[in-house]
């Protein structure tokens, strides 16, 4: 049995005072103790702040021994360029940096992760893991109508290989998936799951659609390919995407850097099981850019938080994506931002029965994050070295 309590508690909804929270030997919440209903001096205290264990909601695990191996600012396509370049390592190398970013993302506080995955190289690290993963097995055929059943069966065969852990397959991007390679995804997930998409990283994406113009075209020709088929839509990509997605599922949008008000609204009008995944670190890494999150808060968006891959961040840390977003956009309510990070990620992975919130008979994890105010507004002091893992 452990009892905690701390001067605020975050439970997944809301900022709570003073309030106490036994835990079973399961790591079960079995009681939710108010201000004034316990003795403080049976109880472990924690000064700072409590929170459910955190949900990575957008990973590239397999990407993890490219850290530092791709520099930072350089743009999306050529740092497409240089991952795809870089990805031929010794198989000892990968599995080291898979083992270490998997460690680390447990001791940083996360419970749950949805992970992208093209190869199964992460398979035996997750199937030994102390978080869940959800994977997302991603397929792409690089917009090329004759190859899509070549890479569709290679992307299947990964998909086989991952058993019986929790699983999709899903598209990489709409500028890399053809409509007849959606229709395969599609098939393969015959029931309601959990699937993803990055969408609108960088403005060529949409100019792609638009006009056929921008970065896109020159992107393919470097890897041998054409997009002499390819007939532009005239709208933004993102309605391209609603044409092809099985709807049915929750769906994951990752990134959104572009995403305007219309497309968000689109969006959101098409798909009843939506969220918009940012990964704002990434974003500064890669691009130097963060999304519009006014257009999110403004029209009631469902937000979660990932961290993208080593290749792509300085660290795997949600923690860090949260104090990312608090400094550049502080007319957010922390509140929200954590709620972002916890109950959020574990409903669009569909693992709210167990993560996201301090609720009875749940077993959310518990973090610990001592550098924390609350005078006329809650706020993370600026030099926060991290989250402590307590459960």
């Amino acid at each position: 049995m452990l009892k905690v309590y701390s001067d605020h508690i975050f439970n997944g909804f809301e900022f709570l005072k003073q309030t106490g929270l036994i835990f079973n030997d399961k790591s079960e919440i079995v009681k939710i103790c108010p201000i004034g209903s316990f003795d403080k001096s049976e109880f472990n205290y924690y000064p700072g702040l409590l929170v459910p264990g955190f949900v990575n909601a957008h990973c590239h695990l397999e990407l993890s021994h490219l850290r530092n191996k791709v520099g930072s600012g350089i743009g999306l396509l050529p740092f497409l360029k240089n991952v795809v370049g870089l990805r031929e390592t010794s198989e000892e190398e990968i599995q080291v940096a898979i083992r270490n970013a998997d460690a680390q993302m447990y001791e940083l506080g996360i419970v749950a992760v949805g992970d992208i995955s093209n190869k199964p190289d992460t398979i035996v690290c997750k199937s030994e893991s102390r978080i869940k993963y959800f994977n997302f097995i991603e397929s792409f055929d690089f917009m090329q109508e004759h190859l899509t059943n070549f890479f569709f069966n290679g992307y299947l065969e990964t998909f086989k290989k991952y058993g019986n852990l929790p699983k999709s397959m899903v598209p990489h991007a709409p500028y890399s998936v053809t409509p007849q390679l959606f229709k395969l995804i599609n098939h393969q997930n015959c029931d309601p799951t959990v699937i993803s998409i990055h969408n609108q990283e960088v403005m060529d994406e949409d100019l792609l659609f638009l006009s056929k113009q921008g970065g896109f075209l020159d992107f393919y020709q470097h890897f041998g390919f054409n997009l002499d088929t390819f007939l532009p839509t005239g709208k933004t990509s993102i309605h391209y995407t609603l044409s092809h997605l099985d709807l049915k599922h929750n769906v994951l949008l990752v990134h959104n850097t572009m995403m305007g008000l219309d497309d968000i609204i689109e969006a959101k009008n098409r798909i009843s099981q939506i969220y918009f995944v940012t990964c704002p670190n990434a974003n500064l890494y890669i691009e130097n850019n963060l999304p519009d999150y006014k257009y999110f808060i403004e029209t009631g968006s469902t937000m979660c938080i990932g961290t993208d891959s080593l290749s792509s961040n300085w660290s795997l840390s949600i923690l860090d994506e949260i104090k990312t977003i608090h400094k550049y956009n502080q007319w957010i309510p922390l509140q929200s931002i954590f709620s972002w990070a916890t109950i959020n990620g574990a409903r669009a992975l569909k693992m709210d029965d167990c993560f996201g919130s301090f609720e009875i008979h749940k077993s959310p994890g518990l973090n610990w994050i001592q550098e924390f105010k609350r005078i006329d507004e809650i706020a993370i002091l600026p030099q926060s070295a991290g989250v402590k893992k307590i459960l």
